[in-house]
């Protein structure tokens, strides 16, 4: 099987693909910064870029990875965010249509807040994968920690590592409530998916149990010696409650809060012990 992965680079993509790299006939692509030395440019926001290069490779299977999850950059920067989560989607599926490849698009439970620009992309991202002829596959996770080969990208696990590795005060906020997704928890459902060719699915993913970011750090941080203060940032991003009804029906792995920060703390010790 052929697998490209975009945004191989990313906290996300990366992890992705050092898991599928040595399991499949993997392509990853990067835009601005090339963590592996094997990895191919591909500019999404290029139609012409894009289909010249899925056409080249013919994939079976396109994991969408590339995106900017930002929703306060995309807020800011609304053209950008538009010709890369939603623009770019658009141009990969009608490529992938020409080669016969199915899509297994990431996208995010924020698609739930129809408010945020950022949301808006992901929503219209999902309608574009929906016409891809071979099948296709959407991810929502909720917000994503848990340990990527790409350790310097300033999401919640990384900032995890620098208040550990390089002292950076843990000062983390109590206010917005969420179903955090274990990084790993996604890399075996992708696999799933792949082995078990489950095609023309919505499947969220996350634990079952409601966290802030606070909550997540108190758990995981003082098992390093690290003290954690709280913050009530007043973030009135509102708070969804994921069904995950889908995983159990599908027969995917499932995890629960304690499962995942268990995973995470031994993820950081294999991290420390290694660096």
């Amino acid at each position: 099987m052929k697998v490209l992965i975009t945004g191989a680079s990313s906290y996300v993509g990366a992890s992705i693909y050092s898991r599928l790299k040595d399991k499949y006939s993997v392509v990853g692509t990067y835009n601005s910064h090339k963590l592996f030395p094997e990895l191919e440019f591909l500019d999404i926001t290029n139609e012409q870029n894009v289909r010249d290069f899925i056409l080249r490779k013919k994939p079976d299977v396109i994991i969408h990875v590339a995106a900017n999850a930002s929703g306060s950059w995309c807020e800011k920067n609304p053209e950008q965010a538009i010709a890369i989560n939603q623009n770019g989607t658009r141009y990969l599926v009608d490529s992938a249509n020409q080669v016969n490849s199915k899509v297994i698009l990431i996208s995010t439970f924020a698609v739930a807040n129809t408010d945020s620009l950022y949301s808006r992309t992901k929503i219209a991202s999902e309608q574009y994968v929906k016409e891809v002829k071979a099948g296709y596959v959407i991810i929502r996770p909720s917000l994503i920690i848990g340990f990527s080969p790409n350790t310097t990208n300033d999401r919640p696990f990384n900032r995890f590592l620098k208040n550990i590795v390089d002292g950076v005060p843990a000062v983390y906020d109590t206010s917005w409530r969420f179903q955090p997704t274990w990084l790993r928890h996604l890399n075996e459902v992708i696999e799933e998916i792949l082995k078990r060719e489950i095609i023309n699915e919505t499947i969220p993913i996350s634990v079952p149990e409601l966290r802030t970011r606070y909550e997540i750090a108190m758990d995981i941080l003082p098992k390093f010696n690290i003290k954690v203060t709280p913050e009530d940032k007043q973030d009135m991003q509102p708070t969804f409650s994921q069904n995950l009804s889908k995983l159990r029906e599908l027969g995917m792995p499932e995890y629960t809060y304690e499962e995942m920060i268990a995973g995470i703390v031994e993820e950081i010790k294999d991290y420390l012990k290694n660096r």
